[in-house]
């Protein structure tokens, strides 16, 4: 597959129906825990970016992801459209020669550092930072595409039986556990997802 920003518009796609086909599940955990607007939050945010699938084949890849943080931004409320920015934002101040894996790895890892410092919070307090910062280190270590997605499921479900430690969720003590924190299983769905896309033998 291309590995310029003209691949962008099926990415956003393939994100978009990983997300309407757990939507139930994701609503349900964000119902519980959460303010339950996160999906669709996250749905607008999509839509956003798809209309201006047009523009990507022009860009760079740092311009394509300043491009999407500053959509991101405009257009997802809550703390996820915040701190979704951030990342793409810090990603695209990493200089781009090549499109490969340690520009990946290091683009991501630094997207990753400017989200846990705007959120001020790290893995263990039950938000998207616990799926992300560990696939951060599988891109750096340049682990293969089968074996972080398997990195993501897990990290997900290992928010089952944490506490959380922001938001509303953090309000409900011992009662948040048990629950799969719902911002950690949609960044583990778009990531699955943008995964199968990029690794799919093409005919």
């Amino acid at each position: 597959m291309t590995t310029t920003p003209a691949c962008i518009p099926e990415f956003i796609a393939a994100v978009g129906a990983a997300l309407d086909a757990r939507a139930e599940e994701v609503t349900a955990l964000d119902s519980a825990i959460g303010d339950g607007d996160h999906l669709i939050n996250l749905q607008r945010g999509l839509a956003a970016l798809a209309q201006r699938n047009a523009d990507y084949a022009e860009m760079d890849w740092p311009s394509a992801w300043r491009a999407i943080g500053m959509t991101v931004m405009s257009a997802v409320g809550g703390a996820s459209g915040s701190l979704y920015a951030t990342l793409f934002l810090a990603m695209a101040k990493q200089a781009c020669p090549q499109f490969d894996a340690s520009y990946l790895g290091t683009a991501f890892s630094q997207g990753v550092e400017a989200m846990k410092l705007r959120g001020k919070s790290d893995v263990g307090e039950k938000t998207l930072l616990d799926v992300l910062v560990p696939v951060a280190q599988a891109l750096r270590e340049h682990r293969g595409p089968a074996e972080i997605t398997k990195i993501a499921e897990a990290a997900a479900e290992s928010t089952r039986d944490m506490l959380p430690g922001k938001g509303r969720a953090s309000f409900l003590g011992e009662r948040a556990r048990g629950h799969v924190d719902a911002g950690a299983r949609t960044a583990q769905l778009m990531i699955s997802a943008i995964i199968q896309v990029t690794h799919t033998p093409t005919a």
